[in-house]
C-alpha cells in the first residue's frame, strides 16, 4: 500500500491556499471595476436593444468565457426575455480552421470581425496575457468599421488593453484572471438584464 509523506498534505494545502488567495485578490480588484462593469452593461443594453450585436472572443479558457457570455445573451441569464445577438468568434471550428489554414491563425478573429461586424456593434476581447496576436488583429479590424472595442485582460500595461477603447486589466496569474472573467461575465449580465427589463 502506498504511503504519503506527512509533509505532503501540508505542502499541498499551502499551494491551494496560494491559489485561492490569488483568486480572492483578483476578485477584489474586479470589485474596483464596478463602475466600468455597470457602464458596460448599460451600454450593451442600449446597443443590443437597438439591434446591434456583441462579438466576443478569446483563446483557451478565455474562449470558454467568451462562449459563456454569448450563451447568456442569446439565451437568458436570470429572467425570461427576448434573445439578443451575441456571437462568440471562437466557436465556429470550420471558419477557424479554414481561416487559419488559408490566412494564418493570427487572422482567425479579424476576418470574422470584418464579416460580421457592423458600425455600432461591440467587440469584447478576453485575454489573460493581453498579447495574443489574433485578438490584437481583431481589435485593429474593428476600428475602421466603427465598432466599440472593449478588452478584459491580465495586468496592464499590455498591448490589447492599449489597443481597445476601454478595458479592464486585472492583476494576477492567468488562472486567477480567468476565474475573475466568469465573475465579470455574470456581472455584465446582471446589469444588462436589469437595464433591459426596465426599458419602456
Amino acid at each position: 500500500m502506498r504511503t504519503t509523506d506527512a509533509a505532503t498534505p501540508a505542502a499541498g494545502m499551502l499551494t491551494l491556499d496560494r491559489h485561492l488567495g490569488g483568486a480572492a485578490e483578483v476578485i477584489r480588484a474586479l470589485q474596483g471595476e464596478r463602475a466600468r462593469l455597470d457602464r458596460w452593461g448599460r451600454e450593451l443594453a442600449v446597443r443590443l436593444g437597438s439591434g446591434a450585436r456583441l462579438l466576443v472572443a478569446g483563446n483557451g479558457g478565455s474562449a470558454a468565457e467568451a462562449q459563456h457570455l454569448a450563451a447568456e445573451l442569446t439565451g437568458r441569464f436570470r429572467d425570461d426575455r427576448r434573445p439578443y445577438s451575441a456571437i462568440a468568434l471562437n466557436i465556429d471550428t470550420s471558419a477557424i480552421t479554414a481561416i487559419g489554414n488559408d490566412y494564418g491563425f493570427d487572422e482567425v478573429f479579424a476576418r470574422q470581425v470584418r464579416a460580421h461586424g457592423r458600425h455600432g456593434d461591440v467587440l469584447l476581447l478576453l485575454s489573460t496575457s493581453g498579447a495574443s496576436a489574433n485578438l490584437l488583429r481583431a481589435a485593429a479590424a474593428a476600428a475602421p468599421i466603427g465598432m466599440l472595442r472593449w478588452s478584459m485582460t491580465g495586468p496592464a500595461p499590455n498591448p490589447l488593453h492599449t489597443a481597445c477603447d476601454d478595458g479592464i486589466a486585472l492583476p494576477g496569474i492567468a488562472a486567477n484572471v480567468q476565474e475573475a472573467e466568469l465573475v465579470a461575465v455574470h456581472a455584465l449580465c446582471v446589469v444588462f438584464e436589469h437595464e433591459i427589463t426596465r426599458a419602456p
